[in-house]
């Protein structure tokens, strides 16, 4: 009878593979793995309790680096928390420009994605594929908001400013040619026979574990749960708008690429049709006595002044009460929850992201697989460490 030696080893956090700051503690038996614990804890952000020693506006910019790969949907979750406690409802352009924004940043998140956890199992051409096209959408938004990675562009009640009259153009030069880069990163990638025999079959987790761990975005829907806030619980304009929502079947690694892959081809029917079909009016809610005057008040009537100096120094306060509102991140649920005692700000405020409860899961896809494939497992549920360790 052969003897069961266990030996643990470190990965991280210097590990490529562990995106920076996150350590496994593995447990092997000869290469295969037995037992896995995450230690996080290396970033010391402590980011939802800065929040509550902030004026609801000024928390906006920080809610960009919780994953500062898609930032601009993480503004829109705690936009959408302060709408519900001030009570006011974005205008309707307002909310196509949301929805186009989001898309965009979540074709930029999934590009990274895609181009990082190939080069985790060896690819290196991918990668520069998928950054040629992740650069024009940050040439997108540097257009829009003058920002490339933080942008902070959302607003409670709406967003910063409106479009420039090159960003429209822009974009749907985008839209034209992004079929095209996805024919040439799938004729490299999906029917390639290494990355599939490196991806399917690889990190099963079943349809009933992943609601069992709370998983949710591509980690959740590549196990077939059709689960997405956009379709469930519409939010902004995506009640307007004609999408689908991509499931896997097997639950493996090479399911969640595939379900990744179809959610770019859909978010970019949606940057099209709010690009197409952009309403008029204002980008930001008419609510003075929460709410800074534009630029333009500013500079032409003296209250619209005085307001503005006395919301930019003394905040704006929301009647007491609790509320959770919750976007779909280009990772998964992205939930904010905060409480209000009148006061300019929140008492308490705690943060759902995505990566945090994905990771949960990790374990359930590594155990009984080989110590090589959790590299492809770690990749294929796509971590950002900002918004774990917070």
């Amino acid at each position: 009878m052969r003897e069961s030696r266990l030996m643990t080893l470190n990965i991280g956090p210097q590990h490529p593979s562990t995106h920076g700051v996150l350590r496994l503690i593995v447990e092997l038996d000869g290469e295969t793995v037995v037992k896995l614990v995450p230690d996080i804890g290396y970033l010391h952000r402590g980011i939802g309790k800065i929040a509550e020693t902030l004026h609801y506006e000024q928390f906006m910019p920080y809610t960009d680096r919780l994953d500062y790969l898609a930032s601009f949907i993480n503004n829109l979750g705690w936009a959408m928390a302060a709408e519900r406690l001030f009570g006011i409802e974005p205008p309707p352009r307002a909310n196509y420009l949301r929805v186009l924004l989001s898309e965009l940043a979540r074709i930029e998140s999934h590009l990274i994605w895609l181009g990082t956890h190939l080069l985790d199992l060896g690819a290196i051409t991918p990668l520069f594929y998928c950054f040629r096209e992740k650069e024009e959408i940050r040439d997108l938004f540097e257009e829009i908001c003058g920002a490339r990675m933080t942008h902070a562009f959302c607003r409670i009640g709406g967003v910063r400013e409106d479009v420039t009259p090159a960003f429209l153009p822009k974009v749907r030069e985008f839209v034209a040619k992004f079929p095209k880069a996805m024919a040439e990163y799938e004729a490299l990638i999906t029917d390639n026979p290494i990355f599939r025999r490196r991806t399917e079959g690889v990190g099963v987790i079943s349809a009933e574990k992943a609601i069992d761990y709370g998983l949710s975005g591509p980690s959740l829907r590549g196990s077939g749960v059709g689960w997405d806030l956009r379709k469930a619980e519409p939010y902004a304009a995506y009640a307007d708008l004609d999408f689908e929502v991509p499931v896997g079947e097997r639950g493996d690694v090479f399911d969640r690429y595939l379900v990744r892959m179809e959610e770019m081809r859909q978010s970019l029917r949606l940057v099209q049709q709010t690009a197409e079909n952009l309403p008029g009016g204002p980008v930001l809610a008419a609510a003075p006595q929460f709410l800074r005057p534009t630029k333009a008040e500013f500079h032409r009537n003296m209250q619209a002044m005085i307001r503005y100096f006395h919301i930019t120094i003394h905040g704006a306060s929301p009647p007491p009460g609790e509320v959770y509102a919750a976007v779909e991140g280009s990772k998964g649920e992205v939930g904010y929850f905060v409480v209000s005692d009148g006061s300019p700000r929140p008492v308490r405020v705690q943060l759902r992201g995505p990566s945090f409860v994905n990771l949960g899961a990790l374990e359930e896809m590594a155990k009984g697989q080989y110590l090589a494939d959790l590299v492809a497992i770690i990749g294929s549920i796509d971590i950002v460490l900002g918004e774990v360790d917070r």
